[in-house]
């Protein structure tokens, strides 16, 4: 109520000011009466407040003292200001009328009229004043942000002169090279590289023989007086033997210091006829022998499957018939539509057949250059070689339209380069997903027969797989909105080819504004649009009538099958189909379509249990699920081949739609549901919902089946919905989605006009008023709506706004360090922590020990990343504590990239440890202020700003709590079943008035359960009335 008091107090001061004003000066408004009392504030003593009220106009010594003592009163009331204002008015008007005289009357209101004009201009020099400097504050970050622009401009321009002119010069080399001591750096590199894996494998043998030690002594005492067995006998003195020799080495290993002539590899390429690398890479494999890496119980059971549907070679498992088998719930479909090959497909039969009869002769009589170039040629888009140089020759932008398999990604970079595009820059191409982006490059790689990363390479967020010599270079978009940062005219390229258009990603729709206004600037870049989809007219139109290149039809004709009537549980009935097609179709691998990790589970766990059911009756049918979160060792298994006499299923999600082409795949099942990230700007809360798919990506989906022979696709819906239920096109993801990163880096881009920006469809304009706002509380912004320092310096982290924020916050808090491990694992995704079936138990102990020491999820994370640190980076450390080893590795990188990052922003690299947990948790905070929730008295959290009940994710340490923090600040909301906070810490309340006092007030933070409710309200009030005096 201390607040409440001290507003009611300044209210009656200004009233009273006001009503006394017309007494003194014959004049009174609310802005001059607000001055009076600003005035009073400003005083130390009545003498000081004299001094400015005269210097004010105000000679009158009366309502200064009268002033002074009202400022230090507890309280006043609106009506008695407003009282004694009328009464000395009337006073003051009596007194004239006494006067009689007009021309008083008219010396006392000029005298009132020139008072009230020097309050008005000591009021408005105030103002003035400090509008001048906030104004020069805000000239002041500008200036210091051009600055530091400037300055990493510089260092860049000095960092790749350095690349372009470092190096020995030729006299130098031949001095050298008389010593016999020519180093380069590449060199030192491998040779740092090679004593570091040296001491990694010593290490590693000593534990080994230490753990083999104290087995052998435990079996000593554990067994010792027992009778043991032949084969307990001979283990015991194999692991003796080994210890021993293991022991003794020293004294048989040679330590010959002299020169050593290496194995020539030259004789075994001209013998089995393969290429340089790959005859060095079968020397060094006889040389040396990688450790085997501990194994998974999937990947160990994957092991045992494949083995099964190998191993097996009974016929009358195989000679099944299809009558055999009756399922309750057998799905029914009808024929409706064919998806047939492309009109100039039979034009080339003749071409396809001679090329595939000149190429029957066993793969391996051929050499891997050859089969590498038969497989180029009998792609689609070979036959149109030609026809695309010659239009690209032609028009500065081109849209390619060209399904998804035909190798217009592959191909297409390769023929410009090989008609010269590459002497005159870099061909670039842009993909939507990092996984493609990776793929694509090493197919490329291969092809072109060049080490990987040197004329062929790949940028992804996080990893850079380039050099100075890369010619041909894939980047996901929002790599090259980066670039766009350093080069906005992108001159080091001659050629720019954006990917998968159709799929119309947040910053695939940025970058066709951008490309375009380089396209009108730039005459002598090309710019090629690839699409897989038929709407090609749209990306024409906004191109200014760009031309347009076809590359029809596909390889194979594909079938389309819709059921009789809607199916109620789309899961089941594409297991059901699955199995179908398993029994009655002939060989060729399954393709199905979930929505997400969730649904691809259940699907592979129903598929195993119906399976078993059936035996060994029916064919192998080995299970293969794709999904983001999973380990890429096993996202890698959908690619091995098919053993003989077996079925692939792969369980996907719409991943498999554009970006990875299976081989093999003849059948796909379309469940005809999608999860779509929708964001809402007025809540905050971004969502995964599952959502109908559009009828392009129903094409695209039934495209997958019909690249190595003649498919079928089976849609878990009807023809009618198809036909009125799905919508032609899906959203644009610009229209559906957070903008504050695209915001922020328009800005740094020196776009400030967002709102008439050329994107091809515009967003809506409350998005971008909300992202501006967000931008606005964090700092990066100005009232102007201009980039301040802060903005830029976090402009440069690829990553969310808010967390590069908390980097940059660390500095002030003396946890650099800390901040920058959290948002490593953060950006590494969800699947830090592994958690079998089998053992979830056991896998969340192992998560909980690493939330001990309080701090929530974040902190918890830390001591992951700290421990494995200490570990020395261990696989075997990661499989004990049922850590994803693949995800501690790409957050050491992102870790790596955010120590660059933060020396290019002039960033000191402090750390405070895990001592100052306070410390980190202000330091995220300051990042994630706008994320905060409450605990209510109903036991639910809220958030504080929109009050939306919003729930603990139960993978959270904090999930599970006995006595709940009454705050919370979360890294993000997704909204599954409920709306959800993922990755949250306990916070004090206090925090936010310290961190973010625009935009949080102190009512805001209040909590009610802590306060009495005032006599004068509640129940208190109601027993007054009830019972007056």
């Amino acid at each position: 109520m201390a607040g409440a008091d001290r507003s009611s107090s300044s209210s009656g001061l200004r009233d009273w000011v006001s009503g006394e004003l017309h007494r003194v000066v014959g004049f009174s408004e609310d802005e001059i009466a607000g001055y009076v009392v600003s005035l009073r504030e400003q005083a130390q003593s009545q003498t000081q407040l004299e001094e400015l009220l005269r210097s004010a106009g105000i000679k009158d010594d009366g309502f200064a003292t009268e002033l002074w003592a009202r400022g230090g009163e507890p309280t006043a009331t609106v009506v008695r200001g407003h009282k004694s204002a009328v009464r000395r008015k009337r006073t003051v008007e009596d007194d004239a009328s006494e006067e009689g005289s007009e021309e008083q009357r008219k010396l006392a209101e000029a005298r009132a009229r020139q008072r009230a004009r020097t309050l008005w201009s000591s009021s408005r020099s105030g103002k003035e004043k400090e509008r001048s400097s906030a104004d020069a504050e805000r000239d002041r970050d500008v200036a210091e942000r051009d600055a530091l622009v400037e300055r990493m401009r510089e260092r860049d321009e000095a960092r790749t002169r350095r690349l372009a002119t470092d190096g020995l010069s030729r006299e130098q080399v031949a001095e050298l090279a008389q010593r016999g001591v020519v180093e380069t750096e590449d060199s030192e590199v491998a040779r740092m590289r090679k004593l570091s894996r040296q001491a990694y494998l010593n290490k590693w043998e000593a534990k080994q023989l230490d753990l083999l030690q104290a087995e052998v002594d435990e079996e000593g005492v554990l067994f010792e007086g027992e009778e043991l067995t032949a084969e307990e006998k001979r283990h015991a003195e194999l692991s003796k033997q080994v210890i021993a020799m293991a022991r003794d080495r020293e004294r048989f290993e040679a330590r010959d210091d002299g020169y050593r002539i290496p194995d020539a590899y030259e004789d075994a390429m001209a013998a089995k006829k393969i290429s340089i690398s790959q005859a060095r890479d079968e020397v060094l494999r006889s040389r040396y022998r990688e450790e085997a890496e501990p194994k998974t119980e999937q990947e160990i059971w994957d092991e045992r499957q494949t083995f099964r549907a190998v191993g097996k070679k009974k016929k009358s498992r195989y000679d099944v018939d299809s009558s055999e088998y009756v399922f309750e719930d057998h799905v029914e479909f009808v024929k409706s539509a064919m998806l047939s090959k492309g009109v100039d497909d039979d034009v080339r039969r003749d071409d396809e057949k001679n090329a595939a009869s000149s190429s029957s002769k066993p793969a391996a009589a051929v050499e891997a250059k050859e089969v590498l170039a038969e497989t180029r040629k009998r792609l689609p888009v070979f036959a149109y070689r030609t026809e695309f140089l010659e239009a690209v020759a032609d028009n500065q932008v081109l849209v390619v339209i060209g399904e998804t398999g035909s190798g217009k990604t592959t191909q297409l970079p390769q023929y410009l380069h090989e008609v010269g595009y590459s002497k005159l820059g870099a061909i670039g191409c842009t993909q939507p997903r990092r996984v493609a982006a990776m793929s694509v490059a090493a197919r490329v790689s291969k092809e072109m027969d060049v080490v990987l990363g040197r004329e062929v390479g790949y940028s992804i967020r996080f990893e850079d797989c380039t050099s100075k010599d890369t010619i041909l270079k894939y980047m996901t978009d929002g790599m090259l909105l980066r670039e766009f940062l350093g080069e906005p005219d992108l001159g080091s390229y001659s050629v720019m080819m954006i990917d998968e258009a159709h799929e119309r990603t947040l910053h695939t729709d940025v970058l066709f504004g951008l490309i375009k206004d380089v396209a009108r600037f730039r005459e002598d870049i090309k710019i090629i649009i690839s699409s897989a989809t038929m709407n090609a007219d749209a990306f024409s139109t906004y191109f200014d009538d760009a031309a347009i290149f076809n590359i029809p039809g596909r390889t194979y004709d594909v079938e389309i099958l819709y059921t009789k009537a809607p199916e109620a549980d789309y899961l089941d009935a594409a297991v059901v189909t699955v199995l179908q097609t398993h029994i009655t179709q002939p060989p060729g691998d399954i393709l199905v379509f979930f929505t997400g990790q969730e649904e691809i589970e259940a699907a592979d766990e129903i598929l195993h249990e119906r399976t078993k059911g059936l035996g060994s009756r029916i064919k192998e049918l080995i299970i293969c699920p794709i999904y983001a979160s999973l380990p890429s060792e096993m996202q890698a298994k959908i690619f091995e081949p098919t053993p003989p006499g077996a079925r692939k299923v792969v369980l996907g999600t719409n991943i498999a739609e554009t970006s990875l082409t299976i081989d093999g795949i003849c059948f796909v099942i379309d469940a005809g549901f999608c999860k779509q990230k929708t964001y809402n700007p007025r809540s905050g809360v971004e969502s995964l919902i599952v959502t109908p798919i559009s009828q392009a990506q129903a094409a695209q989906r039934a495209g997958r089946a019909g690249r190595t022979r003649p498919g079928t696709c089976f849609r878990l819906y009807t023809a009618w919905a198809y036909q009125h239920e799905l919508e032609e096109n899906t959203v644009p993801e610009i229209q559906r989605t957070n903008m504050t990163s695209v915001v922020l880096m328009l800005k740094s881009l020196g776009i400030h006009d967002l709102l008439h920006f050329d994107f091809m469809d515009p967003p809506p304009a409350e998005m971008l008023v909300r992202a501006l706002e967000q931008l606005y509380a964090l700092g990066a912004l100005n009232d102007r709506g201009e980039l301040t320092k802060l903005g830029r310096r976090m402009a440069e982290f690829p990553c969310d706004p808010q967390l590069s924020k908390s980097i940059l916050v660390g500095d002030k808090y003396g946890c650099v360090a800390e901040t920058i491990t959290i948002g490593a694992m953060l950006s590494a995704g969800n699947a830090v922590f592994h958690r079998p079936k089998d053992r979830a138990v056991h896998a969340d102990n192992a998560r909980m020990n690493f939330a001990r020491g309080g701090g929530g999820d974040h902190l918890a994370l830390l001591r992951v990343f700290t421990e494995w640190t200490d570990s020395d980076y261990s696989t075997q450390w990661c499989y004990e504590n049922y850590v994803q080893a693949r995800s501690m590795m790409r957050a050491r990188d992102i870790r790596d990239q955010f120590n660059l990052l933060c020396e290019r922003v002039e960033l000191e690299l402090s750390t405070v440890g895990l001592s100052d947990v306070q410390a980190v948790q202000k330091a995220v905070c300051a990042g994630y202020f706008y994320n905060t929730a409450k605990l209510a008295s109903s036991g639910e959290y809220k958030t504080v700003k929109h009050h939306h009940t919003v729930f603990v994710h139960p993978s959270s340490v904090l999930a599970n709590e006995d006595v709940m923090p009454r705050w919370l600040c979360f890294h993000e909301l997704a909204f599954t079943t409920k709306e959800y906070m993922r990755h949250v810490f306990p916070i004090e309340p206090q925090w936010l008035i310290e961190i973010a006092p625009h935009y949080y007030q102190q009512k805001e933070l209040v909590d009610a359960r802590k306060h009495k409710m005032p006599k004068s309200q509640g129940l208190a009030a109601a027993a007054a009335a009830d019972n007056p005096r």
